[in-house]
């Protein structure tokens, strides 16, 4: 088989994934001069950020003077179990006001308080009123305005339905990349100085998620085969409520945003569960506990009739669901014939994101490889153990500006490296093997099913060394049999291809989510470990990151740095506060006392 000619596209920034982190780094390094491409595998504007429905976590103060970054900080440490990169939470809880504002200035719209400012609603885990939010359709609105501003700004050009396979090195540092047009199968080959991921994270290796065909994995799969670390693999989150029927519908999201707005969860005997799990937070708890509630529940025999738990919001009236929660009025009438004004809806939990992802710098976004950087879900380090709602779309404005500004500044003066024709020709005969007419392999497709059964059924929500052991088994077994991935026809329009190299990210990033599980044995935020039920204080110390060890996927501890005491001093403080009284509850429904909890659950 001879290596075909390729095309090929110069950049000083090459820029992967055009969901809100690829979009807001793709602005910053044009704004900075650069020549700035940002190359997605889907289509612009359709991207898992408008998943994220619920609101921008911020602490605006608007609808609680009482608000600042601090209890922001404190609030993201203590959701994450402290194992968060706490230089990453301090940027963030900091800057992420200003990129809310900054997007209003660019043109997007939020719900506004009666006195004109950008109204805010209650979150799981948020001490206050904090997120920011245009109904149930946020993430629309971020991506939006996102995609306006970076098409018009000068030195942004955008190329879509392109899978990019591999990067290229030029020794140490990373020189651009290798892919083709998913259309018609040509190759390109991308020269940048430098390459922001912005790829977003993986769910696509489960069964049930509210992931879309493109959740899978890329981005991090292209960072570790380049040689960058990853971090944090084994947290993955099981969003509390997704759609469990019917079929064709399991696992599509329903936001956080319900139980923000009052929405209230039964088990099948009638009973409000969460008073059991947490009294004090109740259904605004964070995800993790509400999601082993319900798993708990159903195990228990007292789950709803497909498995999970039913969400009520009927006492809200048909008036304001239907304004506050257009969305979800819309998703249950249209998949699953339910009115929510007159009917609860039936849940369960479902893989929605990941905590871990390449290990990046606090400051910059830089990886541990030169010339590569990362944003948003496709890094590790800003969640810790459980991402609180509402994080994700702050994360990828906050993060995705730092990354393109310092991709920016560091590819002053460089010069493109030659191509590596070894590298092309390398990744080209890997990619046309699949195609290969004179050979019978493996299916593709049944390959991705086999890894969805293992990575559901024992590297799920709740895990044990037997489990987690027999899942690396199955990964192991298919990392073997997918060298023998075969499908038919040509490259044009062949979704069976495309699938190929889908299947083998898909593999790595499993392996690296178990490998991990194995490691931590406790259980911390969404490491739900049944055989160490507990926290244990020596592996709250460390991190585990992954790497490639030249012989194969390795794990090692990382210690953690330790909180410096100006800033521990935050989270004491609100440990304190939660010692005495449960909140968000709104200063104009603010009551003394005891019964402080329950307007809060109310409200």
């Amino acid at each position: 088989m001879i290596p075909e000619s390729y095309d090929t596209i110069d950049c000083d920034v090459l820029v992967i994934g055009a969901g809100g982190a690829g979009l807001r780094a793709a602005v910053a390094a044009g704004e900075a001069g650069c020549d700035t491409v940002v190359v997605t595998k889907s289509l612009l504007g359709k991207a898992h950020t408008v998943m994220a429905e619920g609101g921008i976590g911020a602490a605006l103060g608007n609808v609680d003077p009482r608000d600042n970054w601090g209890v922001h900080f404190a609030d993201t440490m203590l959701g994450g179990q402290l194992l968060n990169n706490w230089r990453m939470v301090e940027i963030f809880a900091q800057e992420v006001i200003d990129r809310v504002y900054e997007l209003e200035r660019w043109g997007g719209l939020f719900d506004r308080t009666p006195d004109g400012r950008i109204s805010q609603r209650a979150f799981g885990a948020h001490t206050f009123w904090r997120l920011a939010h245009v109904g149930d359709r946020t993430g629309l609105e971020l991506i939006r305005t996102c995609q306006d501003r970076a098409v018009h700004t000068p030195n942004v050009t955008v190329h879509m339905e392109y899978t990019l396979t591999t990067l290229l090195k030029d020794g140490d540092r990373v020189a651009g990349a290798v892919g083709y047009r998913r259309n018609d199968g040509s190759f390109v080959v991308f020269r940048a100085k430098a390459v922001v991921l912005g790829s977003g994270g993986w769910g696509r290796m489960y069964k049930h998620t509210s992931n879309s065909w493109e959740g899978t994995g890329d981005g991090a799969a292209l960072a570790y085969r380049a040689g960058a670390e990853l971090l944090d693999m084994e947290f993955v989150q099981f969003h509390p409520t997704g759609m469990i029927w019917p079929p064709g519908a399991r696992g599509i999201l329903v936001t956080e945003a319900v139980r923000g707005e009052g929405g209230r969860l039964y088990n099948s005997l009638g009973e409000r569960f969460m008073e059991t799990y947490d009294p004090k937070k109740m259904e605004l708890s964070s995800r993790d506990v509400v999601a082993r509630s319900i798993y708990k529940e159903a195990q228990a025999g007292r789950g709803s009739p497909h498995g999970g738990a039913f969400l009520d919001v009927r006492h809200r009236g048909a008036e304001y669901i239907k304004k506050r929660l257009p969305s979800m009025y819309e998703q249950f009438h249209a998949l699953a014939s339910v009115d929510i004004t007159k009917e609860p809806m039936e849940v369960g939990p479902t893989i929605h994101y990941t905590m871990g992802g390449v290990r990046v710098a606090p400051e910059t976004g830089a990886t541990t490889v030169p010339g590569l950087y990362a944003a948003g879900e496709v890094s590790g380090g800003l969640h810790g153990a459980n991402r609180l709602g509402g994080n994700s779309l702050g994360d990828i404005l906050v993060f995705g500006r730092r990354a393109g500004e310092a991709a920016a500044a560091e590819v002053a003066g460089r010069v493109h490296a030659a191509v590596d024709e070894r590298q092309v020709e390398a990744e080209q005969r890997a990619l046309l093997a699949y195609l290969d007419p004179h050979e019978e392999g493996e299916n593709p497709y049944l390959l991705h099913e086999a890894l969805q059964e293992a990575m559901q059924d024992d590297a799920g929500i709740a895990r044990t060394e037997e489990s987690l052991t027999r899942s690396l088994h199955a990964i192991q077994e298919l990392c073997e049999r997918a060298p023998r991935m075969r499908v038919g026809g040509r490259r044009i329009l062949n979704p069976g291809w495309h699938t190929c190299r889908d299947v083998v990210n898909m593999l790595v990033i499993s392996e690296a989510i178990v490998r991990s599980g194995l490691e931590r044995r406790e259980s911390r935020g969404s490491q739900w470990r049944l055989d160490f039920p507990d926290l244990s204080e020596e592996q709250g110390k460390v991190n585990y990151v992954t790497y490639d060890g030249g012989d194969g996927m390795r794990i090692r501890a990382l210690s953690r740095e330790p909180i410096p005491q100006r800033l521990q001093r935050l989270v004491d403080e609100e440990l304190a506060l939660r010692a005495v009284t449960t909140i968000p509850v709104r200063p104009d429904q603010r009551i003394e006392g005891p019964a402080v909890a329950a307007a809060g659950r109310e409200a």
